[in-house]
């Protein structure tokens, strides 16, 4: 698969060396740097790119160009690539534009020139920027297969654990895809056999618990060490809020989550009140974050790995885990969050993972399309849920037992309801 393109655009010549120059350096490697003086050459470029199927990754622009702005470039490029990243070049007396266009053209950021030392000023943000694509782009799929019954408990709970740990995988319905039934072979699937989970390695596994999947794949599910200055149980944003100050002043720092980081707010699909993302992010989005600062502090994260226990021993306490494991730590922070209002209704509890589902159901936001949806709840949760399936749904119905959306919902979601 070609490399993905970076497109760096400045009218003077020597300004966009040295932003090429710069890209090329750091990011050279993984990505193509591909430069341009004037937005209608870049135009034109990106055209053709997009007939050959290349990918673009971020745009990095300067502001004032003659014939066409930076932000004129963007809003014309976005229509070609709308998920690469946009970075705008501006002077100090072009913040005001640069502001306007976060609104105007979903501007990621923008950077005032010169950006030296790039390490400091430049690398962050475009790294930044490139993590968040990668994150979310549709690339030449290379990851997990699975295959299994739309209305399984057992394939929504591995569904779930592959999307909120940010793991990409293809979903299959056995009863739909012509793949799943190559995969499969012919004749009917055996039920003992499903859900079935088919590895990039061509390894394949029937009916596996989220263990043995975090194990396949990397995740960290043993820790380092046997004892730890503090231990965190719960992996939301206030755990790992704790993982990072922990980490930061040097302490050694075990973070312990059950199930996937992020905790609630890692199944929204879209934050907009969350202190330094003007544009919003996702839950998911928050969670990566979070996750890569606190490990390149030094703290360690396993998942999915359960506290079941507790007990004190002198000056150190001592957690038994859901493996038999024990971890001594001389400071606990127990960050377990909340666990959701089981829906007290007869019968819910033998559908509950198989059209019954709690949080934002973000996994199963493609098997709703055309389909009638209710969301039970007036929180924010239940507002982003409602948001988020509505792009995806026939129609979908909010239940609230208040008597106004203004008791439990920020005015913000409830005015994109409104809309």
């Amino acid at each position: 698969m070609q490399r993905p393109a970076i497109l760096a655009l400045d009218d003077d010549g020597a300004v966009l060396r040295a932003v090429a120059r710069d890209l090329r350096h750091e990011y050279g490697r993984k990505y193509r740097i591909v430069a341009a003086q004037t937005g209608e050459s870049a135009l034109e470029e990106l055209e053709q790119m997009s007939k050959r199927g290349e990918a673009v990754a971020l745009f990095v622009v300067d502001q004032r160009m003659p014939g066409m702005s930076g932000i004129e470039f963007l809003g014309k490029a976005a229509q070609i690539f709308p998920d690469a990243g946009r970075v705008l070049l501006t002077a100090y007396a072009d913040k005001d534009a640069a502001i306007r266009a976060i609104n105007e053209v979903a501007l990621d950021h923008y950077l005032l020139k010169p950006w030296d030392p790039p390490e400091e000023k430049l690398y962050p943000v475009v790294s930044d920027l490139l993590e968040d694509w990668r994150a979310h782009a549709v690339l030449p799929f290379e990851g997990i297969k699975l295959l299994g019954h739309r209305w399984s408990p057992a394939g929504h709970q591995l569904r779930s654990f592959l999307a909120r740990n940010l793991v990409p995988y293809r979903w299959m319905d056995v009863d739909e895809s012509p793949e799943a039934e190559r995969l499969l072979g012919s004749g009917e699937p055996d039920p003992g056999q499903l859900p079935l989970v088919i590895f990039p390695d061509g390894s394949r596994e029937s009916r596996p618990t989220v263990g043995a999947i975090a194990e396949k794949i990397g995740l960290q599910t043993r820790p380092d060490a046997s004892s730890y200055d503090l231990v965190i149980v719960g992996a939301g944003p206030a755990g790992l809020a704790a993982s990072v100050y922990g980490a930061s002043e040097g302490l050694g720092t075990l973070l312990l989550e059950s199930e996937a980081p992020g905790g609630q707010a890692g199944l929204s699909s879209r934050i907009e009140n969350y202190l330094g993302f003007p544009v919003g992010l996702s839950g998911s989005d928050l969670a990566r974050r979070a996750v890569a600062q606190a490990r390149r502090l030094g703290a360690e994260i396993l998942t999915p790995v359960e506290a079941c226990g507790l007990r004190v021993e002198g000056d150190y306490r001592v957690i038994e885990c859901s493996d038999g494991s024990e971890l001594t730590c001389q400071a606990l922070i127990i960050a377990t969050g909340v666990s959701y209002r089981i829906l007290d209704v007869p019968g819910a509890d033998q559908v509950t993972g198989a059209g019954i589902y709690y949080g934002a159901a973000i996994p199963e936001a493609g098997s709703v399309r055309g389909k009638d949806v209710f969301v039970v709840g007036g929180g924010n949760s239940a507002g982003q849920a409602a948001m988020y399936l509505s792009g995806h749904a026939r129609s979908v119905t909010l239940l609230v037992r208040r008597d106004s959306l203004a008791k439990g919902m920020s005015q913000y979601l409830i005015a994109q309801i409104e809309e």
